[in-house]
């Protein structure tokens, strides 16, 4: 086993840094002008509803509600559910509102349904362009909404920031955040505070310079900029923590972009008016790329905090310095307040990507603590004196023989952590996972820059020899899942519950003494919280990864989970996943004390694996198209061109006919679907290389009787 672990690479590949926020000390001015609807007030003190991603501002994702509890949460059934009109990944936690729930769903769709009844409001489509799709590294989801005044706001795939009428849907402005001829995206949620509309953005795989940006929350007017990682000095710098930032770098790392992309996490503490942002990896993520000799490259993977009001730089905390991994500091932050060794601290903690749980003073960036919370390879602990990592000196060695842990999907990567204040613990959907890392420069030369990384055969690719049948197997020993319970106060870890493939869906707690979660398996689990037993399950037919919420309406509690399997978990990893027969339903299903609701039987059948009697190219265009499809394809359509079942599997007849692979893949004949057409970024040729290459891998996959489970009618 241990040729498997070091054959595979396991991995996701995966102005201003702002928010605005109002503090009722520091603007009461602004508060008192807020619009009739969702105000400052309803976020800090919302009762029974969820308005806010986090629920509210300190993003704990906890919940007074107890109407639900240990003692009779086995009574829990179902009590509606809603088709949602998608069949990618769905990420998003619903909000709920003045009776009713918003949630968006993939390339910045949203809807509204009755919170009680199901009933659909109303569905806005954004209309994005499908062939967009090819900026997006890691599939086309969006993680939610946000709630302000009378309006909801919700950013599509595309960089576009949209605020619609909470009633109807309707489109009250629109404004598209991306600096002129850059290929951003959005997945992440806005917040709102001070009338303002934070958003950050996504793209450093595709050489992004990081900003968040401050809107107007009635109109849309741009307030302020900040950027989280310095660009060309010949330009001037936006501010003087941008010219100290630059310091940290060298060579001519602009032209790669940077990074820094700020894509998911935020928090806001409104007693200091601070926002506090998560940062993302390098752009390229290779350090000797974008930064030859060395440095920590600020604000790269870093916790950042600026003040809500004018995005202006307080303190930063760097987890990853001079981030060689992919080690994003993007992952949930949590704001509390409680004694450490017998001070009461007003604290903010993370468990990003790298392995380390951190726990810091929120008003003055001081490290209160630092310990891993799942195995490590690439740094031995963090010393507590400087606050930063002693690394493993292999770790950046680029050797086929050093085993990176984890991989760059992280030890904890989006999926929301909880931190309930009845127990004092924090819940951590955590995961195991590894890769190999070399330099390839011929693929940076290319300008893909998520596979720098990776040896040019790309991610997730199995030796062709392991039968598949033991590809399942294979799956849960390296890329599993871990529910952790961890006491921030102490740093230590109170329990850990062993799970299935790959990472498990966000998490909910409650005052019920109750944690609910999701997985990629199918099922829809309740434990106690102080304890991690077991006490209820629900299969749901197909993969959660969304964070569940919860809300009261008419007395009565109700529990709500989006569902739909994809994202960077359910794209490339075909060649494991696959033999699980894993599936995508996209539906919202809400739960109850005695619910009553069913769900719909759904047919299945099996497909066999067919190679036809079609040449497979030479030896040199095959080898030619693998390192082609890593760059371009594999992402969406796996390892060993094995689908993961999202996205069509290339070896089930695309590739039978050259005309078909011309006007599809080249041509973009099915751009309407996501597919983007190639031409452009490639020539007939190379793109006919990919197609030797698919031909190649339906050959061997037949050979090894390789078949998959197709749902539906």
């Amino acid at each position: 086993m241990k040729k498997i672990m070091n054959l595979l690479a396991i991995g996701a590949v995966s102005s201003a840094l702002i928010a605005c926020s109002q503090s009722e000390q520091t603007n009461t001015s602004a508060a008192a002008a807020a619009p009739a609807g969702v105000t400052e007030q309803t976020i800090l003190q919302p009762g029974g509803e969820w308005p806010s991603i986090g629920r509210t501002y300190d993003e704990q994702r906890h919940s007074p509600l107890n109407a639900i509890n240990t003692d009779n949460v086995g009574n829990m059934g179902l009590a509606w559910y809603a088709d949602l009109p998608t069949k990618r990944g769905v990420e998003a936690t619903p909000l709920m509102y003045d009776g009713k729930l918003f949630l968006s769903l993939p390339w910045g769709q949203a809807m509204a349904f009755d919170a009680k009844t199901g009933q659909t409001l109303w569905h806005f489509d954004p209309q994005v362009d499908k062939a967009y799709s090819r900026y997006a590294c890691c599939d086309v989801v969006n993680r939610g909404m946000a709630l302000w005044g009378s309006n909801a706001y919700v950013a599509s795939i595309d960089g576009r920031l949209h605020a619609l009428d909470q009633a109807t849907g309707k489109t009250m402005w629109e404004v598209d955040t991306k600096i002129a001829n850059h290929t951003y995206t959005i997945t992440g949620a806005p917040r709102v505070v001070n009338g303002l509309v934070i958003i950050g953005n996504g793209g450093a795989e595709m050489g992004a310079r990081g900003y968040v940006t401050a809107y107007d929350s009635a109109t849309g007017e741009q307030k302020w900029r900040f950027f989280t990682v310095p660009g060309n000095p010949a330009d001037g710098f936006e501010s003087p923590e941008l010219e100290m930032a630059a310091k940290t770098w060298n060579g001519e790392w602009w032209k790669h972009g940077g990074g820094g992309t700020a894509w998911d996490a935020f928090a806001f503490d409104p007693e200091t008016d601070m926002l506090y942002i998560g940062v993302g990896n390098g752009s390229t993520w290779n350090r000797k790329v974008r930064s030859p000799d060395g440095g920590d490259n600020l604000f790269v993977s870093s916790i950042v905090a600026v003040k809500a009001d004018t995005g202006e730089y307080v303190w930063h905390y760097q987890t990853t310095p001079g981030d060689h991994w992919d080690y994003t500091a993007t992952q949930h932050l949590i704001l509390a307040d409680m004694d450490v060794e017998g001070e009461q601290r007003k604290i903010i903690m993370q468990a990003p990507k790298n392995g380390f749980f951190y726990v810091l003073d929120r008003v003055t960036g001081e490290l209160l603590s630092a310990d891993n919370y799942m195995p490590i390879t690439w740094a031995t602990h963090v010393d507590m004196e400087t606050g930063r990592p002693v690394e493993n000196p292999m770790a950046r060695a680029s050797s086929m023989e050093f085993q990176v842990v984890p991989g760059p999907s992280g030890a904890h990567n989006w999926h929301p952590m909880t931190y309930n204040p009845d127990t004092g613990l924090t819940y951590i959907p955590a995961m195991a996972n590894s890769a190999l890392y070399i330099d390839d420069h011929r693929i940076a030369d290319r300008k893909v820059v998520w596979n720098i990384h990776y040896n040019a055969e790309a991610v997730v690719f199995l030796p062709d020899e392991i039968p598949f049948e033991q590809r399942a197997p294979i799956a849960d020993m390296v890329a599993s899942a871990v529910l952790i319970a961890r006491d921030p106060k102490t740093n230590q870890e109170v329990w850990r519950i062993p799970q299935g493939y790959y990472s498990s869906g966000g998490l909910l707690s409650t005052s019920g003494n109750l944690l609910f979660q999701g997985d990629l398996d199918g099922d829809f689990r309740a434990y106690n919280a102080t304890n991690g037993e077991e006490l209820w399950s629900y299969p749901t037919q197909g993969g959660i990864m969304a964070a569940p919420m919860t809300y009261e309406i008419d007395g009565e509690q109700y529990v709500a989970v989006a569902q739909g399997w994809g994202g960077e978990s359910g794209l490339p990893f075909g060649v494991i996943s696959g033999p699980k027969n894993m599936f995508n339903i996209s539906r919202l299903m809400v739960f109850k004390l005695d619910g009553k609701g069913e769900l719909p039987v759904i047919p299945s059948k099996e497909e066999v694996l067919a190679d036809v009697d079609l040449p497979h190219g030479s030896p040199e265009s095959v080898a030619e198209g693998k390192i082609l499809y890593g760059q371009y394809c594999v992402f969406c359509h796996g390892g060993n061109a094995v689908s993961a079942g999202l996205i069509p599997d290339l070896r089930y007849g695309l590739a039978n006919t050259y005309a078909a692979w011309e006007a599809i893949v080249h041509k973009g004949g099915l751009g309407a679907n996501g597919m983007p057409g190639w031409e452009g970024f490639m020539s007939l040729e190379e793109t006919m290389a990919i197609r030797d290459y698919v031909r190649h891998e339906t050959k061997l996959g037949a050979e090894r009787g390789e078949r998959r489970i197709v749902r539906g009618d």
